[in-house]
């Protein structure tokens, strides 16, 4: 069973999130596809590793060019994915559980199959005419300006119902949704009082800087530093300085409406945010306690993988945050596998236990991505199975996301791990075999097991779930910081992120107690730390 905070205002500071994606979980019915019923069936093993809410990828209605992503009805489930009568029930049991769920809103655009796309490009005078952002065509014909799509080429499509442009931050079939117009708003936040009615505890907000563009629409500049985290090298969208099409002013007084409505039912809210600066986005989209709870970025979704890296991060967001809270994520339905990413196809356990401690031990509500807890690595998709749009158009230098989005494996069976009786939708990757949840539930040194260790000697430190951060001047490879809280003891924690041994000096260590509990080698005496490959010492200091 999962913990429960005694600080109810903001118990979300304590938790650990689950993204499940919907598709690739369990199959019940046989079309290949995951659905609502597959999660339900799967609820008791997402609670018995400890953690505390459910993030569902969306499950809307949608034609799935963006495999849900493009939705055309906010209030409904797709039938691939079951009911709103499955989805209640998903709900009841979660509750029954202790686990909370939170929805994937993706407000920015909809699908191209959206009613209100089909009326607003009918004309330029219908009633929703002005409810997606349309421009007029440059006097050579060319798009209004130089703005790109994050998945390739220009964020303009030509329409030829109204002669006008429309815009698109990712897909053609996801046109860009008209943020200046408070009707849109006030649809958006009819959509999320649909669900929070259902029991809803909180909404992940996709692409949430996003939602506003500027008006004049101007040009992007060139980048000062072409951005690399959000986007790979591969791609020009990073060459922008994107301070015209994204991140924009008004976007604050409207998560001011979206937090003023989750207040009405004590749910809570995570923006993802893909921006120039990231850290300084979700510090300002955190802070004062009137807009999300918290927020995460790519920053650590990159294969940048050094112990400078990840506290450059955390530094650099401590730094420029006021009261806000950040929700550090290693994984996720974009990003390559953390332990493909961070260290190779042949990544041991001790790596991935020594991340999620890692991870866990960062100030912030960690996020975990399914699958992770079984150290999967990233599965190679051969190009003619390939689903991801994205990776399509950016092969073969950016395979795309569907190697991490793979069904999840729950027994050794080929070749579909127990995932559907029927064609799966990706194929399940062979590696994935023997790293099967019915290959680690009963072994003690699993990957799992190891991460549920980890995740319920966590839960149990106030240190680690509310504590303040700071880091101790180690060198490469190692990772060490502090925790602290008034009233209790100082912990220390130290990271060897290498796969060779490691002793370095650290004499605050001299006067501390070992904290046991988490599974992971490594000790300290006389003031110094030593550290087998990926390996984690924690101590307590009075």
């Amino acid at each position: 069973m999962t913990q429960t905070s005694t600080h109810n205002n903001d118990w979300w500071r304590e938790a650990i999130i689950y993204q499940v994606y919907p598709r690739s979980y369990l199959d019940t019915n046989g079309d290949g596809v995951g659905d609502i019923p597959g999660i339900t069936a799967k609820l008791d093993y997402i609670a018995s590793l400890g953690v505390n809410i459910v993030w569902l990828s969306p499950y809307f209605k949608s034609p799935m060019k963006d495999f849900g992503y493009d939705i055309s009805d906010y209030c409904d489930v797709d039938p691939l994915f079951g009911t709103l009568a499955d989805f209640d029930a998903m709900v009841a049991k979660a509750h029954s559980l202790g686990l909370k769920i939170m929805i994937d809103q993706v407000m920015a655009h909809t699908a191209d199959a959206h009613p209100w796309f089909a009326e607003s490009r009918s004309s330029r005078d219908n009633p929703k005419a002005d409810w997606y952002v349309w421009a007029d065509a440059a006097p050579d014909g060319n798009p209004p300006n130089n703005w790109m799509s994050v998945f390739g080429g220009s964020a303009w499509q030509w329409d030829t119902r109204r002669k006008q442009y429309y815009m698109h931050n990712f897909l053609v079939s996801q046109p860009q949704l008209n943020f200046h117009n408070p009707d849109v708003q006030k649809a958006h936040l009819d959509a999320l009082r649909f669900w929070l009615e259902r029991g809803v505890d909180g909404v992940r907000m996709d692409a949430c800087n996003y939602h506003f563009h500027d008006t004049q629409l101007r040009s992007n500049p060139p980048a000062t530093t072409r951005d690399t985290a959000s986007v790979t090298d591969v791609n020009p969208y990073g060459m922008q300085s994107h301070i015209y099409d994204k991140t924009r002013p008004e976007n604050i007084a409207f998560l001011q409406q979206i937090r003023a409505l989750l207040n009405e039912y004590s749910a809570v809210s995570i923006g993802e945010v893909g921006a120039d600066d990231a850290l300084a986005c979700m510090a300002e989209y955190t802070a004062d306690g009137d807009k999300l709870h918290m927020a995460y970025s790519f920053n650590l979704l990159t294969p940048q993988f050094t112990a400078a890296h990840i506290r450059t991060q955390v530094e650099e967001f401590e730094a420029r945050v006021k009261g806000g809270w950040a929700s550090w994520s290693v994984g996720n339905h974009d990003a390559i596998r953390v332990v493909t990413r961070w260290r190779g196809e042949d990544a041991p356990v001790a790596f991935a236990a020594m991340v999620l401690a890692m991870q866990l031990s960062l100030k912030g509500t960690p996020c975990l991505y399914q699958g992770d807890e079984l150290a999967l690595p990233e599965a190679d998709v051969p190009y003619e199975l390939l689903q991801d749009p994205y990776g399509i158009t950016f092969w073969p230098e950016f395979k795309g996301r569907d190697g991490c989005r793979t069904p999840m494996p729950w027994t050794n069976a080929a070749p579909n791990a127990g995932f559907t009786t029927g064609t799966p939708w990706l194929p399940v990757a062979v590696p994935h075999l023997a790293a099967s949840v019915s290959q680690q539930e009963f072994d003690s040194a699993s990957a799992l097991n190891a991460a549920r260790r980890i995740i319920h000697w966590r839960q149990k430190l106030p240190q680690l779930t509310r504590g303040d951060i700071s880091f101790f001047d180690a060198p490469e490879p190692v990772l060490a910081l502090r925790r602290t809280l008034d009233g209790e003891p100082t912990v220390l924690a130290a990271f060897n992120l290498s796969n060779a041994p490691v002793t370095i000096a650290w004499p605050e260590t001299a006067g501390a107690h070992d904290l046991e509990g988490h599974g992971l080698p490594g000790e300290a005496a006389n003031g110094r730390v030593t550290l087998p490959a990926y390996g984690a010492w924690f101590g307590t200091l009075a």
